[in-house]
């Protein structure tokens, strides 16, 4: 484990907080990242990321390797090295594509006036800026499936989102549709398969858009968002695909220009921001 947490210490120096929507802050001793800031943005425990980088922790997971790959706004080539040198096989063309490269992050960092969401192709969410965040909770407050957008539509009660009926019904329908059309294209993927058999087992109307076997692309949606600092905000829903991104989605909700949900869009921007802070 000495090649693994030497790359890690090094990646993590390279990476400045504002590269990942963080505030710099004053009397920074770290060239980079706090370790702190790290075990936040991969969803571990700061104790888990001092022993990874001292060589105590042995056997990291594929998971943890890939929400670190993340966080650190690691290539491909970093990324399949990381694996390696944990003892971990490396993602295969086979295997749904998780990893969000460097280009899809600077896209998100950019675009810090509209909530954006990159989603793999099952739907698993993988990277978000704070005024999603803000908008529709906090996400790294999440774990396990409930990462996962269809999980949460159809095995949770959901009050913070809605669409009208028929908007309600066909989001549903594309939401099966589409991970079914993921099945096709990566059908050795066991997360994949584990997911959808979570789904069947549990709940029964997935079920029964599952035996419609519905194939097609979910792109695009009109929701309101239920907020508790600035009421109700009517957003459009677009999925986007970045060329040569591994079958990534990215999710942009906008709001018309001059609207009163663009008023409470601005407003959300500065009192839902100060709110995560907060917590």
């Amino acid at each position: 484990m000495d090649e693994f947490a030497r790359v890690l210490r090094a990646w993590r120096d390279r990476v400045q907080p504002e590269h990942v929507g963080l505030p710099p802050g004053t009397g920074r001793r770290a060239r980079g990242l706090r370790r702190e800031e790290l075990a936040m943005l991969a969803g571990v425990s700061v104790d888990y990321i001092v022993r990874l980088e001292q060589g105590r922790a042995t056997n990291p997971s594929a998971q943890l390797l890939g929400a670190l790959a993340r966080a650190l706004r690691l290539t491909d080539e970093e990324r399949d090295h990381l694996y390696r040198v944990a003892g971990v096989a490396t993602p295969t063309p086979a295997s749904l594509p998780r990893h969000v490269g460097p280009s899809v992050q600077r896209i998100v960092d950019r675009l810090g006036d509209v909530p954006v969401g990159v989603f793999s192709a099952a739907h698993d969410l993988l990277l978000w800026n704070p005024l999603w965040a803000a908008l529709l909770g906090d996400p790294s407050l999440l774990a396990g499936f409930k990462h996962n957008l269809v999980w949460r539509v159809f095995t949770e009660e959901n009050t913070r989102v809605t669409h009208t009926a028929v908007g309600e019904d066909e989001f549903r329908a594309d939401l099966v549709a589409d991970l079914r059309s993921a099945v096709g294209r990566y059908p050795d993927d066991a997360p994949l398969r584990d997911l959808v058999d979570r789904l069947l087992s549990e709940s029964d109307e997935f079920a029964a858009h599952w035996e419609q076997a519905h194939v097609a692309l979910h792109r695009s949606s009109r929701k309101t968002v239920h907020t508790r600092t600035v009421g109700d905000i009517t957003v459009d829903c677009d999925v986007l695909s970045a060329p040569g991104s591994g079958d990534l989605r990215i999710v942009v909700y906008t709001v018309a220009p001059g609207s009163a949900d663009a008023a409470k869009l601005d407003l959300l921007r500065v009192a839902g921001l100060q709110d995560l802070t907060h917590h």
